[in-house]
């Protein structure tokens, strides 16, 4: 079991060269291809309300993780196309937002960092 990140690009890599998919994986494509993703997790939360949100049925959940685990695949593959690290660019946005949202100021607040 792949216990890594990078041990899961790692994967990712072995798994499109042994089908020859890399051809295919331009950063285009695999923008394209989350996008796609992304999208149908959030086909299984359209009409939903918030609450009917958090209390999904086990079925329901299974497909999603599913869904979520595509758009996490696609992600690292496009990631490790553009030679960017995820983890080093994850924390520095974190860095990036606690500036843009000073937990003083966007407590409880949905507000945009322009707005606070």
């Amino acid at each position: 079991m792949t216990q890594t990140i990078k041990g899961l690009v790692a994967d990712l890599r072995r798994f499109a060269k042994e089908r020859d998919w890399d051809q295919f994986h331009s950063p285009k494509n695999l923008a394209a291809a989350l996008s796609v993703e992304a999208g149908e997790v959030l086909e299984h939360f359209q009409w939903l309300t918030g609450a009917q949100s958090r209390k999904l049925s086990a079925k329901k959940r299974a497909q999603i993780e599913l869904e979520l685990a595509d758009v996490l695949l696609y992600l690292l593959r496009l990631s490790d196309q553009l030679h960017i690290d995820l983890l080093d660019a994850a924390r520095r946005k974190i860095r990036i937002n606690a500036k843009k949202y000073p937990s003083h100021r966007a407590r409880g607040s949905a507000k945009k960092y322009t707005e606070l």
